[in-house]
């Protein structure tokens, strides 16, 4: 496995061993699982598009988008709601 020395500020670094050492992993493991884990805005469209066909072939759930922008707010505002 290649290293590669990556420019984060310390403040960030610590907090990424912090949570590495909770998880009983080391820094280097910890930042290889996180990197697996993430998508790229193209992967989470395509995600949410695979998404949406299961959706519909299991139980027809096909919102408009009109719909989708209200799921969205009401998403939002329970967020907010959560977040006080």
């Amino acid at each position: 496995m290649a290293d590669a020395n990556i420019r984060i500020p310390a403040e960030a670094r610590d907090r990424f061993a912090e949570v590495a050492a909770a998880e009983g992993m080391s820094l280097r493991a910890y930042l290889a699982r996180l990197a697996d884990s993430l998508l790229t805005p193209a992967e989470r469209a395509e995600q949410a598009a695979r998404t949406s066909q299961l959706l519909k072939a299991w139980n027809g759930y096909d919102p408009t988008p009109e719909e989708e922008a209200q799921l969205d707010l009401e998403l939002d505002r329970r967020l907010a709601e959560a977040a006080k």
